[in-house]
């Protein structure tokens, strides 16, 4: 697995859209107290439900894997040219 350019700033991106997804399926919302590894296992969950990302094997769900497909599946959504998208300087 290797990291992908601008992977953090995109896993933001991909918290704050599937927080919005999520609510509007009714899954329920993020809270802003709850720690980022439960936000980013939750809109991992919520996608798989919805198949919209594949899921990890079960040896492979861990924190790093579920961020890695939060910023791949986002960096598919986004629009070509977006500032996410490019190389950092």
């Amino acid at each position: 697995m290797n990291k992908i350019a601008n992977e953090d700033e995109l896993v933001k991106k991909a918290l704050q859209v599937g927080a919005v997804y999520a609510k509007k399926r009714a899954y329920g919302e993020v809270e802003a107290q709850d720690s980022v590894k439960l936000k980013v296992e939750f809109v991992y969950r919520v996608l798989v439900e919805d198949k919209l990302i594949q899921p990890l094997a079960k040896d492979q769900v861990s924190d790093p894997n579920m961020r890695h497909k939060l910023a791949l599946w986002i960096s598919r959504q986004l629009p070509a040219g977006h500032p996410l998208l490019s190389e950092k300087k």
